[in-house]
């Protein structure tokens, strides 16, 4: 019995140091990682104004790739292993820079950015748009707990947030703005993050 009450003891006790570390562990590997984040978010958005895609990694190991491509009237979903001929060919197919491509999946893939993706939000009835990355870390992962998922989200404008840093609907100001149904806190005042059990 005495092993059993131990073990929830252990148990809340890791919760309650994830919990406590999480903002510091976040804000510590944002700064870490600024630049290469800062780099991706920019590469990915001036090359989305060309041709609207996504980047998906599907294995743990960031050796699989799916690119979700949209055109006027379908999304065309392909998968490849990073460097095969044919995933050349498909972007060339699409008019996205190959090179561009490349070294875009070659940076998420050192910082274990499995997905990154152009999402639509509304203000007062005008449509915005933000970059959503979803990141695996092992240091954000602890025992007794699922994995985990570190979201950023980067606005193109200054956001609004409230006394305990959660982002604020600017239409209301005192409404808590959710993404994909989970609370966002501040890093800056146009970046965003949350951890979250889905990657999208």
């Amino acid at each position: 019995m005495s092993k059993k009450i131990n073990t929830a003891i252990l148990f809340f006790a890791i919760l309650l140091t994830y919990s406590c570390t999480t903002t510091a562990d976040i804000s510590k590997y944002y700064l870490e990682n600024q630049k290469i984040l800062d780099s991706i978010q920019h590469s990915y958005n001036e090359q989305y104004r060309q041709r609207p895609f996504s980047i998906q990694f599907t294995d743990k190991t960031f050796t699989n790739v799916s690119i979700e491509i949209f055109t006027d009237t379908l999304k065309y979903i392909y998968e490849f292993i990073i460097s095969e001929a044919r995933m050349k060919d498909t972007l060339l197919k699409y008019s996205l820079p190959v090179a561009g491509i490349n070294i875009l999946i070659s940076q998420m893939a050192s910082i274990h950015c499995t997905w990154i993706n152009n999402l639509d939000y509304y203000v007062n009835n005008k449509k915005k748009s933000l970059i959503y990355m979803s990141i695996r870390a092992k240091h954000f992962n602890y025992p007794f707990t699922n994995e985990k998922y570190y979201i950023l989200t980067y606005f193109l404008q200054p956001q609004y947030y409230d006394v305990e840093g959660r982002l604020l609907d600017r239409r209301y100001r005192k409404k808590i703005r959710k993404i994909n149904e989970d609370v966002f806190k501040r890093i800056t005042d146009k970046v965003a993050y949350t951890i979250s059990d889905r990657f999208r």
